[in-house]
């Protein structure tokens, strides 16, 4: 079964306080809503820096958190996505699917 990232964006967590609140908030859900469909839940990310053979990117990617589900189609994981709490915050979520070559 095809495997999704799912990337988090704009909304960066305040303080260490508010990021345990939320990603209690977040299981909860993911538990509920995913099921087995969550492969790996993820963590929320801080930018630690670049690397790069050439010109770094001038402004990094922003990216607060991921997790990995899997699902049959992005149809499916739009509809299990739908009532994410990542959403009722104003974040944005961003789907990629993770290809098997």
């Amino acid at each position: 079964m095809p495997r999704y990232l799912i990337t988090y964006h704009g909304f960066p967590y305040p303080d260490t306080d508010t990021v345990a609140d939320q990603r209690r908030a977040f299981r909860a859900w993911a538990e509920k809503a995913l099921g087995p469909a969550m492969v790996d839940f993820g963590s929320p990310l801080y930018d630690a820096g670049q690397m790069s053979t050439t010109a770094a990117q001038p402004t990094p990617v922003e990216i607060d958190g991921y997790t990995i589900i899997e699902a049959r189609s992005v149809t499916e994981v739009r509809s299990l996505l739908a009532g994410h709490p990542f959403l009722a915050l104003g974040g944005t979520i961003q789907i990629n699917e993770c290809l098997d070559v």
